[in-house]
């Protein structure tokens, strides 16, 4: 079997963590994994924010509607997306969506930031990173429900710069069994869509 397969087998979300620091050398390798992620255009509209202050970590936590169990880790990662100025009618948006390409022009600038932060592929190199992270025993947990523009406001990012994604890491403080995930036939199709049985 693959190692890559057997990591993900592997794979929970880990919100309890041991008092240890992630040493620099697999912190710099779960970087790298990051930064050698592929990106639409191999454009790498993305910056990643590194986060192992402490008191930084807890505001974090506050600004993460409620999930306090992030305070407990040693590392986050603020996945950002860099935004273009004005890029509500770029090609790659009109031949995705020609039917929408007028009212999607005429967006609010910041709303159409916000709507569009996902297209920019941040989770690619947040998923390189996990797995990265897991080959050395380092769990990590998806958090997507944080109060943005806190933030960004507390990062001082600029203002094309959006937080899309954090990833909470440290060394488990128990291990636990994955959550079930679906059968295969059930979440894949071959060809044409067939329906719900």
């Amino acid at each position: 079997m693959g190692m890559i397969l057997d990591l993900l087998r592997s794979r929970y979300s880990v919100r309890k963590f041991q008092d240890r620091p992630i040493p620099a050398n697999v912190l710099s390798e779960m970087l790298e994994a990051g930064r050698l992620s592929p990106s639409g255009g191999n454009a790498q509209s993305w910056d990643f924010g590194v986060i192992t202050d402490r008191g930084l970590i807890a505001q974090i936590a506050e600004i993460a509607c409620g999930q306090s169990w992030i305070a407990g880790a040693p590392l986050l990662i603020v996945l950002c997306t860099i935004l273009e100025e004005d890029d509500r009618t770029s090609e790659i948006g009109r031949q995705r969506f020609p039917e929408h390409a007028e009212a999607v022009a005429a967006l609010d600038l910041e709303l159409f930031w916000a709507l569009t932060q996902e297209e920019f592929q941040t989770k690619i190199p947040g998923t390189h990173m996990a797995l990265a992270a897991l080959e050395h025993g380092v769990g990590s947990c998806w958090v997507s429900r944080f109060e943005v523009s806190r933030l960004a406001r507390l990062l001082a990012l600029p203002r094309r710069y959006i937080p899309s994604n954090i990833l909470v890491f440290g060394y488990p403080a128990e291990t636990r069994k994955p959550t079930a995930k679906k059968r295969l036939e059930e979440v894949v199709f071959y060809d044409a869509f067939r329906g719900i049985p």
